[in-house]
């Protein structure tokens, strides 16, 4: 089969160029060609991209030397042949530095098939060298770029141990010095008169790969200013296997450490605050019962002071034993508290004032409280805050004099303080600093500390319970605590309250009497015997008839069967086969408007909004005293309870 072949030809001679043609289709050639014989005519018809040129020497208008050149100054790589009936020596060397591939006299034309072949072999492997190149160029460029800006610091060295190639981020990280014959080696000796003790153990790490040129390595070294990095090394070989040196890449993974850190830490506490939940719903159930028995034990002892004195201390007890599950759901960020605006440079001074009073006179306090912005908090949790450090600070410092010093001030949180403490946002915050001079801390004490039941103190001081407490409560108010403590130089908290911008509502407290009812009718359900026995009793002694069932079945078919006997169901959230939140829609259904309250030993998400929507008035948490239950029916069946 023909191949064919595009033709320019710069010919004077219609039958030369005739000829020509002929020669070719007897060489295996199809050509399709075009005759011309002036330069203009000639650079038109080289912009039609022929497979080969074909030009006579010598024309009256034009020569095949300025073809060539014309022809090479395009840079089309056209292969470009001369025939001519007379050329010397002289002027074929000419043409070839102008250009031409080759060059063929008229007379022997016969050998044209071979020359053009041979032609379009240079060509086509000019080409495919170009080509390669080209590549070749975008490569190295590729990985120039990607070399300089990787976000790895990488260095190349030769099986010597001698380094031949390194980027910008290992000159920034580790500013390799010179040798004094210029040249940079990465050895020990020169590499140890300007790094730290632990980044010369992580050379020693790297001096012993070199050692082994099949080992691919791959781990993590901490310098001793807290940067991390992550490393890699592996032997750089040739196609033939042949090692010439190693690649090492290094990477500073610090602040994925510390994210990784936060979020194990986060799952840590989720599953504490699961556990919580759970031991949260039992045991305050346990202390209603209790605590609704001390009530009644208390009417029935008025006139017998030292069973009085006894049940005053059980009293105390069950708030200590309430306030316990309060801070193991506090730190593990189950327990919603209401929080309202205060200052904080109002409320840390009466704090402190109980905190003085429990600390020997060889602590001093010293107090900077700025006039500082509102922050939306919980007073209660403020105050167990300050309580819960000012105790752990007077313990560092037990067994000699020292100094607790609080301090409040503005702080302004940025995008880059924010990329160290990820809880917080950007904007106006205040910042509290609980410091002291006590015995401070190990690093590996620090990195505990906020870890639920971990303590320092002997079997018996300590529940290892304050500081997860206060971390705990600092989540629930939007803000973040931070350490810094040092073998002998004290310790430092600095803990940051978001502003809340808006004014200050009044607050008012008034101790009142238990209200009292007047003869309402009360379902009170609840699956604990115990329970609706004991409020059962405390509702009477309030004036009111009350009703119990022990099961969510029973109670609702009661109100089936009497729907308007009844003012109100106080109903537990918790019990088997139905849910009080479930009994409390079927009980809307049968009587809308009847009022609801739902208890609950473990709120978990549930707040007082939430259970409104649900058709409930409102949320009683357990343990529930005869106060709370008292004024939680009364407000729900009148209003304020001071209308009483």
């Amino acid at each position: 089969m023909s191949r064919i072949l595009k033709i320019l030809i710069a010919e004077d001679s219609l039958d030369d160029a005739e000829l020509i043609m002929a020669q070719l289709r007897h060489d295996g050639y199809d050509p399709i060609w075009q005759r011309v014989d002036t330069e203009s005519d000639f650079t038109e018809a080289l912009q039609q991209m022929p497979d080969i040129i074909l030009s006579d020497y010598a024309m009256p208008q034009f020569s095949g030397l300025r073809a060539a050149q014309i022809a090479s100054a395009s840079g089309l790589n056209i292969p470009f042949i001369l025939i001519s009936g007379t050329v010397g020596e002289e002027a074929a060397v000419e043409a070839m530095k102008c250009g031409a591939t080759d060059y063929l006299l008229k007379d022997r034309v016969a050998r044209l098939g071979n020359a053009v072949a041979h032609a379009l072999d240079q060509k086509r492997m000019l080409d495919e060298r170009r080509q390669t190149e080209e590549e070749l160029r975008w490569k190295t460029a590729l990985l120039e770029a990607q070399w300089e800006s990787s976000i790895d610091a990488i260095f190349v060295v030769d099986n010597h141990g001698q380094k031949v190639l390194q980027n910008r981020h290992m000159e920034e990280l580790w500013k390799l010095p010179q040798q004094p014959n210029g040249t940079e080696e990465f050895g020990l000796v020169q590499f140890a008169r300007s790094q730290t003790k632990d980044a010369l153990r992580f050379i020693e790490k790297m001096q012993h790969a070199l050692t082994h040129p099949d080992e691919v390595g791959h781990d993590e070294a901490e310098l001793m200013d807290g940067t991390i990095l992550d490393y890699y090394s592996a032997p750089v070989r040739d196609r033939n296997g042949k090692c010439y040196g190693r690649i090492w890449a290094f990477r500073d993974i610090t602040e994925r450490k510390k994210l990784e850190a936060q979020f194990h830490q986060a799952q840590k506490m989720e599953s504490i605050g699961q556990l919580a939940g759970g031991i949260a719903h039992d045991f305050n159930n346990i202390l209603t019962a209790v605590s609704g028995s001390i009530y009644l034990a208390k009417l029935e002892a008025e006139a017998h002071p030292e069973i009085m004195e006894h049940l005053e201390n059980l009293t105390v007890a069950c708030h200590r034993a309430s306030d316990l599950v309060n801070q193991i759901l506090t730190f593990s960020r189950q327990n919603k508290q209401e929080r309202v605006p205060i200052k904080l440079h109002h409320v840390v001074p009466e704090v402190l004032k109980l905190l003085r009073a429990s600390m020997p006179s060889t602590i001093k306090i010293e107090t900077y409280l700025a006039k500082t912005g509102p922050v939306l908090a919980n007073v209660t949790s403020i105050h167990q805050v300050i309580m819960n450090l000012g105790t752990n600070a007077w313990y560092a410092m037990r067994d000699r004099p020292g100094t607790l010093r609080v301090e409040l001030r503005d702080f302004e949180v940025d995008a880059n303080f924010v990329r160290a403490y990820p809880d917080l946002r950007v904007g106006n915050y205040v910042r509290m600093s609980v410091s002291d001079t006590g015995c401070g801390m190990e690093r590996a004490v620090v990195e505990r500390i906020f870890d639920p039941f971990f303590t320092t103190k002997p079997v018996g001081e300590g529940t290892g319970l304050g500081l997860a407490v206060v971390h705990g409560i600092m989540k629930s108010h939007e803000g973040a605590i931070s350490v810094y403590s040092q073998p002998g130089e004290g310790t430092t908290f600095h803990l940051y309250f978001p502003v809340f911008e808006s004014d200050l509502p009044p607050l008012e407290l008034s101790p009142m009497d238990i209200p009292r009812g007047h003869g309402e009718h009360i379902l009170l359900v609840d699956d604990e015997d115990a329970l609706v026995d004991v409020g059962k009793r405390i509702l009477e002694k309030l004036g009111y008839a009350v009703t119990i069932v022990t099961s969510a079945t029973a109670a609702l078919a009661l109100v089936e069967s009497h729907p308007d006997q009844f003012d109100l169901v106080v109903t537990d959230m918790t019990m088997p086969n139905m849910d009080g939140i479930s009994l409390g829609r079927q009980l809307l259904k049968i009587r809308p408007g009847l009022k609801l309250i739902l208890a609950t030993g473990y709120s978990g998400l549930m707040t007082s909004e939430k259970v409104r929507e649900m058709g409930f008035r409102e949320l009683l948490n357990k343990p529930s005293t005869a106060r709370s239950l008292g004024e939680s029916v009364h407000r729900v069946l009148y209003g304020d309870p001071a209308a009483a």
